[in-house]
This record gives structure tokens, C-alpha cells and sequence, in this order.
């Protein structure tokens, strides 16, 4: 169940009520413009925000801390407030008696003290009415279009904040610069291999492009987009990708490879193809290769590897995920990353998950990355996708890429070099193991 609300919309509501985050309860047209779809989801839920949306683009509603109910009276809540936006603005209503506030009606939607009602009357239409115990211009409020194309009910819920930090990390330059040596110096321990292959697998969106800039933007000493990235309902990534890290402008390509894909989509024959996966890990795909979401990689195909060496292959895997959307991730899109990270489990590739848009989900972290080990919404968000994917929580990595800024962070910086590291630490386990199975076999030959 994806948020109407876009995130700038979200976190613009949230700075107006504190340290918290919006979850998702109730969506009409998933759920019915039905008043007993609504109390269903709703009732005895506080605080919440509710939201009309229509066809002449407004996006309004009002906040109460009161719990929904259907007892037919009304309740006092002087915190209560009505609201639209203006661009990204967003304006306030102020509730002008608290005793008034919000009627807790059995036949209608989320009910704002006879001043404006959403989903009246089991129809998808808005009552308006200013000055009963809200004063607002009905043109400025909805452009007066009382007919409703979605309406939202959204639960505010605190960020808290842990009282020390459940991970272990050093935010200081000097530990940046030794992030940044290590990965520099990094020897593959298998000696034919001078660089080392990461795939990174994620849906549409979730920043796998980002990814490889962010970091490489680390190394270049400025931020750079060399991979195309943006905000697109579908990949913008349409070639199989390889992407060697540099050290600075001109610099000697670094040990480490990132190699990006189309995004996942729900949509059957739409982006990444699950059978593309073998195909790729297994080294058969040249770099630019263009992919055919409608139809799988065969083996005749333009420029296919038929017979990969061991540098060719993929030797981790790394799924990028929107922090943002993995409590309302698609049941199709969940299906389809737990097929492929099945499809990796029998290839014996080691996985890991790099969790992006921190900031966004979490305001405690939007006022200082520092503070990601002390979320607790953070660590419940990664806890659930350890158990979503089934890999343990030490293999669950939080980054925030490079998207809006001009200049480098220290402390994102040290996110995205820990990452990196992380991913060589699990390429060295799976090596370990590589070579105790051809020394196995070499051993059965003689």
C-alpha cells in the first residue's frame, strides 16, 4: 500500500508535531469510501492525520491527538488543526473551539467539527463548511471541489531515540581517511583477481545508481553523478552496468566494482527480469548490455560471455532498499526479492542490504546522520527486513547517498565507506570458501 502523501509532503507535516514519522492505516480507494472501512482501520488509533485529495490538485485534511470512535459525540482537542498545501507550503487551520474539535460519526469519514468532513455520507465527496470551529477560505482550502480521487488516514508515531547507539562507529575524519586506505589497499585473497564484483538488485527508485555515485563521490573528492539516477516511475537504468571506482579525478581504478540493473517492478514484464539474475551472477553478461524486460537473456545473444572466468562473475550481493517504503512494500515486488535472493541462497553468493533514504524516514536522523544507531525506528525498520529477506541484521547496512547536496559530508561519508567494507569483509568469506572447495576437489583428483 503505497502513500499518496510524497515524502517533502510527509516530513512538511512531521515538523509541525515533533520527532515522528507517518504510518499508513487507512486508503480509500484500497479500502472503500465506506465509514465502516475507515473505523475498522482507525478506531482507537491516536494521534492521526488524515488527507483529501482531488481532481483540481489540492492536498488538505486536519490532525487530531484524539482516537476515532463512533460514540456520536464530541471530543476536545485544542491541538487539533485543519490543513492544505500551498505548493510545498503548508497552511494551518488552528481548531477555534477545542471542544469541538472532531465528532466521532458512525456513517462518514474522519470528521473535523462540522467544519469539514472527509468521505461524507459513505461517498467520495468533502462537507465543507468554514467558521464552525475552524475558520478557513474554502478556495484556498480544496479550490472548491468537494469531489474526493483518494483519501488517506495516516497514524503519527514518535522516532524514539535509543540511549546509547546499538552499533559501534567512529564519526571522525581520521576514521574516514582509514575507511578510504582500506579500501584502496584491499587485495582479493584469491590471487588471480585484481578486483572484486558487488551487484546491487533493489526496486525502482530505492537508489542503486545513487549508490555507486555516492561513493564514488567519496573517492573523487566531490560529488559526482556519473551513473544516471533520478525519480522516475520506472528504471532509468535500462543497460547492465559495470562501474569501476577510481581513486580521485584520474586516479587508478580501485579493487572494487559496482555493477547496476534495471530496478525491480511489480508489474509482471516490467524491469528486471528474475532469470536475467542467473545469467548475470554468473558472469555471461558484458558491460552495456541492453536489457529486454518482455523477454529473458539467452545464450546467443549480442555480446553474451559463454564461458566467464572467475573475474567476470558477481561475488556479492548487495539489495538496495528505500527505507521509506519497506513497511508499505508491494506483496509482488516482496515475492519477487525473496525469489532472487533464493535463487543467490543456491549459488552460495553472500548478501547483504543496504538500507537508503535514512534521513527521509527517520526526522531523528534528518538532524544528524550521527544519530542512526540511536533510532529505534531505524533498527525496528532494519530488523523487519532481516526477518523479510531472512539475512541476519549484521548483513542490514544503512546509507544515505548523495542527492541534493553540493559538497561532502564526513559522516555520510563514513555510512558509505562502512558499507563498501562490509561488502569486502563478506567477498573474503565467500573466497575462503571458494578455495577450500578446489582445494577439496584438487585433493579427490589426486
Amino acid at each position: 500500500m503505497n502513500p499518496r502523501l510524497t515524502v517533502n509532503q510527509q516530513r512538511t507535516i512531521c515538523s509541525q508535531l515533533g520527532r515522528v514519522k507517518l504510518q499508513l492505516l487507512y486508503k480509500a480507494s484500497v479500502h472503500g469510501y465506506t465509514s465502516a472501512a475507515f473505523h475498522q482501520r482507525c478506531d482507537s488509533r491516536s494521534p492521526t492525520v488524515s488527507v483529501g485529495y482531488n481532481a483540481s490538485g489540492f492536498v488538505f485534511g486536519g490532525y487530531t491527538q484524539q482516537p476515532f470512535s463512533q460514540s456520536g459525540q464530541y471530543v476536545h482537542d485544542d491541538q487539533a488543526f485543519l490543513f492544505t498545501f500551498k505548493g510545498e507550503n503548508l497552511l494551518k487551520y488552528p481548531v477555534t473551539q477545542p471542544a469541538y474539535a472532531v465528532k466521532m460519526m458512525n456513517n462518514s469519514g474522519p470528521y473535523f467539527g462540522e467544519a469539514l468532513v472527509l468521505a461524507n455520507g459513505n461517498n467520495a465527496v468533502v462537507y465543507s463548511s468554514p467558521g464552525n470551529y475552524y475558520n478557513f477560505n474554502a478556495a484556498e482550502m480544496h479550490g472548491n471541489n468537494l469531489n474526493l480521487t483518494e483519501c488517506e488516514v495516516y497514524q503519527v508515531e514518535e522516532t524514539t531515540e535509543l540511549e546509547r547507539p546499538w552499533r559501534t562507529i567512529i564519526w571522525e575524519s581520521k576514521k574516514r581517511i582509514e575507511l578510504m586506505e582500506s579500501i584502496k589497499t584491499y587485495k582479493p585473497t584469491v590471487s588471480s583477481m585484481s578486483q572484486v564484483r558487488v551487484l546491487l538488485v533493489g526496486p525502482v527508485g530505492a537508489g542503486k545508481s545513487s549508490f555507486f555515485n555516492s561513493v564514488s563521490s567519496v573517492f573523487r573528492g566531490r560529488v559526482s553523478s556519473q551513473a544516471m539516477c533520478g525519480s522516475s516511475d520506472t528504471s532509468l537504468t535500462t543497460q547492465f552496468r559495470t562501474y569501476s571506482l577510481k581513486d580521485g579525478r584520474e586516479g587508478k581504478p580501485l579493487p572494487v566494482i559496482l555493477c547496476d540493473t534495471m530496478g525491480l517492478e511489480e508489474r509482471s514484464g516490467a524491469g528486471l527480469d528474475i532469470d536475467d539474475i542467473s545469467s548475470i551472477v554468473k558472469g555471461h553478461l558484458p558491460d552495456r548490455y541492453q536489457f529486454n524486460p518482455s523477454a529473458a537473456v539467452h545464450s546467443e545473444a549480442y555480446g553474451y560471455i559463454k564461458s566467464p572466468e572467475l573475474k567476470d562473475k558477481i561475488h556479492c550481493v548487495a539489495y538496495v532498499l528505500d527505507s521509506c517504503k519497506v513497511s508499505i512494500m508491494p506483496e509482488k515486488l516482496e515475492e519477487k526479492l525473496n525469489a532472487i535472493r533464493r535463487k543467490i541462497n543456491s549459488m552460495g553468493i553472500p548478501q547483504l542490504v543496504l538500507f537508503t533514504k535514512v534521513d527521509e524516514a527517520c526526522p531523528l536522523v534528518k538532524e544528524d546522520v550521527r544519530n542512526i544507531y540511536k533510532s529505534g525506528y531505524i533498527k525496528e525498520l532494519m530488523q523487519e527486513v532481516s526477518g523479510c529477506l531472512g539475512v541476519p541484521l549484521s548483513s542490514v547496512v544503512p546509507v544515505k547517498n548523495y542527492s541534493e547536496e553540493f559538497e561532502l559530508d564526513v559522516n555520510c561519508d563514513i555510512l558509505l565507506l562502512s558499507a563498501v567494507i562490509q561488502m569486502l569483509r563478506s567477498i573474503d568469506d565467500y573466497f575462503d570458501d571458494f578455495s577450500d572447495q578446489l582445494s577439496s576437489v584438487e585433493t579427490k583428483l589426486v
